[in-house]
C-alpha cells in the first residue's frame, strides 16, 4: 500500500479465502483535454474475509463497473491479517495518513463497531466485532481509510511484545493475577469503628431521672435563712 511502512506485517496470499467486496466511495472526476473534459469513474473499495484478513484498493476507469473491478483487484493485491485479540484489537492505536487521524480503541465484548463509514467497513471486513473509534481531522474517506491501515499495520501482537521483553503472554495480558488482589490490599474490615484502636467505648450518659428529683419529692438541701429565722421567733414566743 503507497504511503505505509508494510515491513512488519503478514501479508496474505487471496488464493482460497472467501472474500467479500465492499465498495466506500464512488467518485467521477474530470480530466480537460483540448476537446473539452473527460469525465471517468474512481472507486474505492475494501475486500476481506471477515475472519481477520482484508485489504483496500482504488480504482479508476471510464465506466463504474470497470472501476470497482479494478479496485477489487487493487485490493487483493494487499491483503494483510489483523493483529486480534478475541473479537477486538490489541492495544490502542492512531492511525495517520495526511490530514486524517483515527482512534482505534479495545473494547468489551458486545459493544459492536463503534465507527462510521469507511473506517466501519475496514474494520468488520477485518473480523474486528468490538472497537471504539473516533476519526480527527479530514473526512476525506480515501484519508480516513488509509488511516485506519496505518493503524491496524502497526498493531503488535502479545507474543511480540512477549518476546521482546522477556516475559509471557499471560504476564503482557495482566492474566497471571488471582483476582484477590484488591480483597487482599484492603484487609478485614473491624467491628470497632466506632472507637479508636486501644480505647474503650464511652460509657452511656446519665439519664435526666438520675440527674434531678422527681416532682413533689422534698428537697435533701438545707432549709433557707428566712425559714429558720421564723422558726426560731416560734420558739421564743412559745416560751
Amino acid at each position: 500500500m503507497k504511503g505505509m511502512d508494510v515491513k512488519n506485517v503478514e501479508t496474505v496470499s487471496p488464493r482460497g479465502l472467501d472474500l467479500q467486496e465492499r465498495v466506500i466511495e464512488i467518485n467521477r472526476v474530470a480530466k480537460v483535454v483540448k476537446g473539452g473534459r473527460r469525465f471517468s469513474f474512481t472507486a474505492l473499495v475494501a475486500v476481506g474475509d471477515e475472519e481477520g484478513v482484508v485489504g483496500i484498493g482504488y480504482g479508476k476507469a471510464r465506466e463504474v463497473p470497470l472501476a470497482i473491478q479494478k479496485g477489487v483487484e487493487d485490493a487483493r493485491k494487499n491483503l494483510i491479517r489483523v493483529p486480534k485479540y478475541g473479537n477486538t484489537i490489541t492495544h490502542r492505536i492512531i492511525g495517520r495518513f495526511g490530514a486524517g487521524h483515527v482512534v482505534l480503541r479495545p473494547a468489551s465484548p458486545g459493544t459492536g463497531v463503534i465507527a462510521g463509514g469507511g473506517v466501519r467497513a475496514v474494520l468488520e471486513l477485518g473480523g474486528v466485532r468490538d472497537v471504539l473509534t473516533k476519526s480527527i481531522g479530514t473526512q476525506n474517506p480515501i484519508n480516513l481509510v488509509k488511516a485506519t491501515m496505518d493503524g491496524i499495520v502497526r498493531l503488535r501482537r502479545p507474543e511480540e511484545v512477549a518476546a521482546l521483553r522477556g516475559l509471557t503472554i499471560s504476564q503482557v495480558l495482566g492474566l497471571d493475577g488471582n483476582g484477590n488482589g484488591a480483597a487482599k490490599a484492603a484487609g478485614p474490615v473491624s467491628d470497632e469503628t466506632s472507637s479508636p484502636k486501644g480505647e474503650d467505648p464511652p460509657s452511656s450518659p446519665p439519664t435526666a431521672d438520675a440527674a434531678a428529683p422527681e416532682a413533689g419529692e422534698p428537697s435533701e438541701e438545707a432549709e433557707s435563712p428566712a425559714d429558720e429565722t421564723a422558726a426560731e421567733v416560734k420558739a421564743g414566743e412559745g416560751s
